[in-house]
């Protein structure tokens, strides 16, 4: 194949005069990284509350958990980007719609949504499976202690439980981090997006990703690094990967 390589690209002015190459990849990964952190905190909050929720005896608040999860996580994300983007705004209110259609960065927000509630579906299974698979007796004791409903998941399941799946945790927080790129379909500057935009200016394609492939991999082998961290800070001596002593 004859390639000119030209790893120098990196630093020459962008068309759009707003910085290099390389600046316009940094930014997309600020993007990237915005969207990504923001959607992680909304899906691990809903995820945590309906995954808790599905381990009650609330028939119908465990009904509607599974109907949430159901729905979310069975929709491919991409056509839920689109859903929120194109259809939603439609089917508001005008002035509510135009509204939302004329939100700045409404790309990013509109990410941040589909995201979140794609994620926080599968966050809630491993919250339910991570409860369901904590000893029984944990609850009886809990109760025997005089410990309402309330106070047992919040000082006994939930610590353990969230211990628990701590290792799969981290792979949908490198998920949601990855799953960004689907954003560029509506417009968001991501790595991803700047890639491509890079790309396609400089015709230097092999650099333009591999440099992408490079930040990816540092990015998520930092998260990784972390909450490997985490994992041992957390662990109970003893008890789901704790050391005995």
């Amino acid at each position: 194949m004859n390639y000119h390589w030209n790893w120098g690209i990196f630093w020459e002015l962008s068309p759009d005069a707003s910085g290099t190459y390389l600046q316009t990849l940094f930014n997309g990964l600020r993007w990237t990284l915005a969207t990504g952190f923001t959607a992680w905190v909304i899906a691990l909050a809903l995820g945590l509350v309906i995954g808790t929720v599905r381990t009650t005896p609330l028939v119908w608040a465990v009904r509607l958990g599974n109907a949430y999860v159901e729905l979310f996580r069975n929709i491919p994300l991409l056509v839920q980007m689109f859903l929120w983007f194109f259809v939603v705004p439609e089917l508001l209110p005008t002035s509510l719609g135009s509204w939302l259609k004329q939100l700045p960065n409404s790309s990013f927000w509109t990410a941040v949504v589909a995201l979140a509630f794609f994620t926080s579906a599968r966050v809630a299974e491993l919250v339910r499976a991570g409860i369901g698979s904590l000893p029984r007796g944990q609850m009886a004791a809990s109760t025997a202690l005089g410990m309402t409903l309330p106070q047992t998941y919040r000082h006994v399941l939930l610590p353990m439980a969230v211990r628990i799946v701590l290792p799969p945790l981290t792979s949908e927080f490198l998920n949601i981090l990855k799953n960004t790129a689907v954003a560029l379909t509506i417009g968001l500057m991501e790595l991803t997006a700047s890639t491509r935009s890079m790309q396609e200016f400089s015709f230097q394609i092999f650099e333009a990703f591999s440099a992408a492939t490079l930040i990816y991999l540092v990015v998520n082998g930092i998260v990784v690094l972390a909450m490997r961290g985490l994992e041992r800070w957390v662990a109970v001596p003893g008890y789901i990967g704790g050391r005995s002593s």
